[in-house]
């Protein structure tokens, strides 16, 4: 268990926060958070791109000419493949690109993600995130408090930190079930509040 900087919304000391390091202190398996990237990606392609085969082709019910005794070659259909306007060949058809990875492995990459935030001093644990209203204003000069600059990804379940955040280009709010590993090495900062951080070791420990 290793011992660290505690913070409040204003970017003061506010004590410290215990991590777990079964959670924080794991070492850092660069292959398997590429394939979670991998694997979150490919669940978000749609999967719908669709031609239309010979049999979904309209017409071409009647055969073009006698079997045999013309001197051409013989023909089913004018709509087989090598026609103009016939179904296309071993064409995309809907289909869903997701697969599965075993949990250890899904748990070990974003153990991992944590651990070289930590690792990287680009973690900042809060004892609170919390906003009266949705303001924008207002969630701003929390970040400038915290001295915040590039992308910042930020874990909150309040309602009005997550509206505040939407006009941000550089912030993104997700709750903590959502917290994911491509989100997680895509911005330069984690944000996560104390409670947060407990509800992730409950989960990953």
């Amino acid at each position: 268990m290793a011992n660290f900087k505690l913070m409040d919304q204003n970017g003061n000391n506010a004590g410290e926060v215990t991590l777990n390091d079964n959670v924080f202190s794991v070492e850092p398996n660069e292959a398997v958070v590429f394939d979670a990237i991998i694997r979150q990606r490919a669940g978000k392609r749609q999967g719908t791109s669709k031609v239309k085969n010979r049999s979904a082709v309209r017409g071409g019910g009647k055969k073009p000419w006698r079997q045999k005794g013309t001197g051409r070659a013989r023909q089913g259909s004018i709509r087989a493949p090598q026609w103009r306007g016939g179904g296309v060949v071993f064409g995309p058809t809907p289909r869903s690109y997701a697969y599965s990875m075993p949990r250890k492995q899904r748990r070990l990459a974003i153990k991992s993600v944590l651990s070289q935030k930590l690792l990287d001093q680009n973690l900042v644990v809060l004892d609170k995130l919390t906003l009266d209203a949705p303001k924008t204003k207002d969630f701003v000069a929390i970040l400038n408090g915290l001295k915040l600059e590039g992308k910042v990804l930020v874990v909150s379940d309040d309602k009005n930190v997550q509206l505040s955040a939407k006009n941000l280009p550089k912030v993104k709010v997700v709750p903590v079930n959502g917290l994911n590993v491509e989100d997680a090495v895509n911005y330069d900062k984690l944000v996560l509040t104390q409670d947060d951080v407990k509800k992730i070791e409950e989960v990953l420990a």
